[in-house]
Protein backbone atom coordinates (compact mmCIF):
# COMPACT_ATOMS: atom_id res chain seq x y z
CA UNK A 1 0.00 0.00 0.00
CA UNK A 2 1.93 3.08 -0.85
CA UNK A 3 1.46 6.00 1.05
CA UNK A 4 1.54 9.74 -0.32
CA UNK A 5 4.34 11.97 0.49
CA UNK A 6 3.07 15.18 2.14
CA UNK A 7 3.94 18.66 0.88
CA UNK A 8 6.10 19.48 4.12
CA UNK A 9 8.04 17.24 6.69
CA UNK A 10 10.62 14.73 6.46
CA UNK A 11 9.49 11.89 8.00
CA UNK A 12 7.75 9.20 10.28
CA UNK A 13 10.42 7.96 13.56
CA UNK A 14 8.60 4.89 15.27
CA UNK A 15 10.37 4.15 18.54
CA UNK A 16 8.92 1.34 20.62
CA UNK A 17 10.53 -0.03 24.10
CA UNK A 18 9.35 -3.81 24.49
CA UNK A 19 9.18 -5.60 27.81
CA UNK A 20 8.59 -9.29 28.91
CA UNK A 21 10.11 -9.83 25.27
CA UNK A 22 10.45 -14.09 24.61
CA UNK A 23 14.21 -14.15 25.59
CA UNK A 24 15.14 -16.38 22.95
CA UNK A 25 14.63 -14.04 20.23
CA UNK A 26 16.47 -11.65 22.13
CA UNK A 27 20.27 -13.59 22.29
CA UNK A 28 19.39 -14.98 18.51
CA UNK A 29 21.80 -12.85 16.74
CA UNK A 30 20.64 -14.98 13.26
CA UNK A 31 16.83 -14.34 14.28
CA UNK A 32 17.52 -10.54 14.21
CA UNK A 33 19.89 -10.32 10.97
CA UNK A 34 16.76 -12.16 9.75
CA UNK A 35 14.50 -9.30 10.70
CA UNK A 36 16.35 -6.93 9.67
CA UNK A 37 17.20 -8.25 6.61
CA UNK A 38 13.59 -9.14 5.30
CA UNK A 39 11.56 -6.11 7.12
CA UNK A 40 12.60 -3.35 4.98
CA UNK A 41 11.13 -4.73 1.84
CA UNK A 42 7.42 -5.65 3.95
CA UNK A 43 7.64 -2.14 4.89
CA UNK A 44 8.24 -1.00 0.94
CA UNK A 45 11.62 0.40 1.62
CA UNK A 46 14.48 -0.21 -0.23
CA UNK A 47 17.55 -1.61 1.88
CA UNK A 48 20.69 -0.64 0.52
CA UNK A 49 23.41 -2.67 2.48
CA UNK A 50 23.19 -6.20 4.23
CA UNK A 51 22.50 -5.59 8.30
CA UNK A 52 25.30 -5.53 10.91
CA UNK A 53 24.41 -7.06 14.03
CA UNK A 54 26.98 -7.54 16.92
CA UNK A 55 27.19 -9.08 20.37
CA UNK A 56 27.53 -6.18 23.31
CA UNK A 57 29.49 -6.94 26.44
CA UNK A 58 29.47 -4.07 29.01
CA UNK A 59 31.25 -3.20 32.62
CA UNK A 60 27.25 -4.41 33.66
CA UNK A 61 27.35 -8.05 33.63
CA UNK A 62 23.66 -8.55 32.72
CA UNK A 63 23.10 -5.22 30.27
CA UNK A 64 25.04 -7.27 27.34
CA UNK A 65 22.56 -7.72 24.37
CA UNK A 66 22.81 -7.72 20.64
CA UNK A 67 22.41 -4.56 18.31
CA UNK A 68 21.88 -4.17 15.10
CA UNK A 69 21.04 -2.13 12.32
CA UNK A 70 20.14 -1.56 8.78
CA UNK A 71 20.58 0.93 6.56
CA UNK A 72 17.79 2.02 4.09
CA UNK A 73 17.66 4.57 1.51
CA UNK A 74 14.67 5.95 3.26
CA UNK A 75 16.95 6.23 6.50
CA UNK A 76 17.35 3.24 9.00
CA UNK A 77 16.08 0.49 11.08
CA UNK A 78 17.80 -0.16 14.58
CA UNK A 79 17.23 -2.97 17.25
CA UNK A 80 19.27 -3.15 21.11
CA UNK A 81 18.04 -6.00 23.10
CA UNK A 82 18.66 -6.58 26.92
CA UNK A 83 18.29 -10.43 27.26
CA UNK A 84 18.69 -10.37 31.07
CA UNK A 85 15.96 -7.71 31.41
CA UNK A 86 13.70 -9.28 28.48
CA UNK A 87 13.51 -5.84 27.00
CA UNK A 88 14.42 -4.42 23.56
CA UNK A 89 14.53 -1.17 21.95
CA UNK A 90 13.55 -0.30 18.36
CA UNK A 91 13.80 2.74 16.25
CA UNK A 92 12.45 3.07 12.50
CA UNK A 93 12.78 6.38 10.55
CA UNK A 94 12.23 6.89 7.08
CA UNK A 95 11.63 9.82 4.79
CA UNK A 96 8.70 7.57 2.89
CA UNK A 97 5.55 7.20 5.22
CA UNK A 98 4.79 3.86 6.50
CA UNK A 99 2.27 2.02 8.41
CA UNK A 100 3.07 2.67 11.80
CA UNK A 101 0.71 0.48 13.58
CA UNK A 102 1.28 -2.53 11.34
CA UNK A 103 4.82 -2.06 12.45
CA UNK A 104 4.18 -2.03 16.09
CA UNK A 105 2.06 -5.28 15.27
CA UNK A 106 4.67 -6.85 13.38
CA UNK A 107 7.35 -6.24 16.47
CA UNK A 108 5.10 -7.02 19.14
CA UNK A 109 4.53 -10.53 17.31
CA UNK A 110 8.32 -10.94 16.41
CA UNK A 111 9.89 -10.33 19.52
CA UNK A 112 6.65 -11.56 21.62
CA UNK A 113 6.48 -8.41 23.65
CA UNK A 114 3.97 -8.23 26.61
CA UNK A 115 4.15 -4.50 27.19
CA UNK A 116 5.24 -1.87 25.39
CA UNK A 117 6.00 1.70 25.14
CA UNK A 118 5.46 3.56 22.02
CA UNK A 119 6.31 7.00 20.51
CA UNK A 120 5.77 8.30 17.29
CA UNK A 121 7.60 11.71 15.78
CA UNK A 122 6.82 13.43 12.87
CA UNK A 123 10.82 14.64 12.35
CA UNK A 124 11.43 17.66 9.98
CA UNK A 125 7.87 18.79 9.90
CA UNK A 126 9.31 22.28 8.30
CA UNK A 127 11.22 19.98 5.50
CA UNK A 128 9.66 20.79 2.60
CA UNK A 129 9.04 17.90 -0.04
CA UNK A 130 9.23 20.27 -3.51
CA UNK A 131 11.51 23.11 -5.09
CA UNK A 132 8.25 25.07 -5.21
CA UNK A 133 7.59 24.61 -1.49
CA UNK A 134 11.68 25.44 -0.84
CA UNK A 135 11.55 28.18 -2.94
CA UNK A 136 9.08 29.73 -0.82
CA UNK A 137 10.81 28.64 2.76
CA UNK A 138 13.46 30.54 1.29
CA UNK A 139 11.17 33.51 0.16
CA UNK A 140 9.43 33.43 3.72
CA UNK A 141 12.85 33.35 5.75
CA UNK A 142 14.42 36.25 3.51
CA UNK A 143 11.31 38.46 4.53
CA UNK A 144 11.55 37.76 8.25
CA UNK A 145 15.46 37.93 8.69
CA UNK A 146 14.86 41.73 6.86
CA UNK A 147 12.45 42.32 9.39
CA UNK A 148 15.28 41.90 12.39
Amino acid sequence: MAMKKPEFGFGVHLMLDGYGCKRETLVDIQYIYDFLDKYPAQMEMTKIMPPYVFRYEGPVKEDWGISGFVLIAESHISIHTFPEKLYLSVDMFSCKPFDTQKAIETLKEYFYIQKAEIHVLDRGQEFPNTIHDSAQVVRMDRILRGRR
